[in-house]
């Protein structure tokens, strides 16, 4: 192994475990949000549970996507719940509808991780020095490397490489199904929105697998995203306020103004990753 490949993977490899037991001796120490309302049992249970479902949510992801162009009649006797996957999201627009769905799951998975796992105000613990209290627990490296590494990267590494093994498996089904759910319940259809904006100053037209909607599917539709879309102007007017009245997460001293513009760069940077990410599977 090149010397430098292994010096990094032992490093990071250290710094994983020592997030990990820092983690658990803060729930165990009831100094998480979770393990201190209620139980650090729960919060044990929930942060584990919510990044293994993770990896579903992530993995099935690269594997769906870069099953898409694969003949699903090949592997419909050797993998057969994989089968039962790509049948559903190789229909029509379906793919898209997991996607969109899928998306809802990751930040509610992470929420879950956070409340479990992350930190209250003025933690702590071991006698850490605080430039090291300052790093992995003010501002959350120990909870980034145990999502990123444990939660995320590894299993759409695997995924990626291994996508009929990766999703056959009920668990990939479940975790289908329930992205399909959430999509078909239209809180997240102000993307369509978005969509069909996009596309109509690209001078453009959306291009779907599936046939025209008729006038009943169009008012279902329809009505669907605009409920979204004012789901979504009232969740900004919420966060705006909190911004504007100092009650969020953002350092100190920093003005409304400019937490603003940084939710603004984060939100879109955040988009073009994630865009980029389906690309890539689609294209690898």
């Amino acid at each position: 192994m090149d010397p430098i490949k292994l010096i990094k993977s032992v490093y990071s490899v250290i710094l994983l475990i020592f997030s990990i037991v820092l983690i658990s001796g803060m729930i165990a120490t009831k100094q998480t949000n979770l393990s201190e309302n209620a139980h650090p049992a729960a919060a044990y249970c929930l942060l584990w549970a919510a990044i293994i479902w993770l990896t579903m949510v992530e993995g099935g992801q690269a594997s769906l996507v870069g099953l898409i162009p694969v003949n699903a009649e090949l592997y419909a006797e050797s993998h057969p719940k994989a089968y039962k996957c790509t049948h559903i999201t190789n229909k029509g627009d379906n793919l898209d509808r997991y996607l969109l769905g899928r998306q809802f799951m990751v930040v509610l998975v992470v929420f879950c991780v956070n409340i479990s796992g992350g930190p209250i105000g003025g933690a702590e613990i071991w006698g850490l020095p605080d430039w090291v209290k300052g790093i992995f627990l003010q501002a959350g490296l120990a909870m980034i490397l145990l999502t990123c590494n444990v939660g995320q990267l590894n299993s759409q590494v695997n995924a990626s490489l291994c996508m009929l093994d990766y999703t056959d498996n009920y668990f990939a089904l479940l975790t289908l199904w329930v992205a399909m759910v959430v999509e078909f319940s239209g809180l997240l259809h102000s993307s369509y929105l978005v969509q069909l904006a996009v596309a109509a100053m690209a001078g453009k037209k959306v291009v779907s697998n599936e046939d025209p909607r008729n006038a009943g599917q169009s008012i279902f539709f329809f009505g669907r995203c605009l409920v979204s879309l004012a789901i979504l102007w009232f969740c900004l007017a919420v966060t705006f306020v909190a911004l504007f009245d100092g009650k969020t997460t953002m350092w100190k001293g920093v003005p409304a103004w400019l937490a603003v513009i940084i939710f603004f760069i984060l939100m879109s940077v955040v988009g073009t990753l994630e865009g980029m990410q389906i690309a890539f599977f689609a294209v690898a």
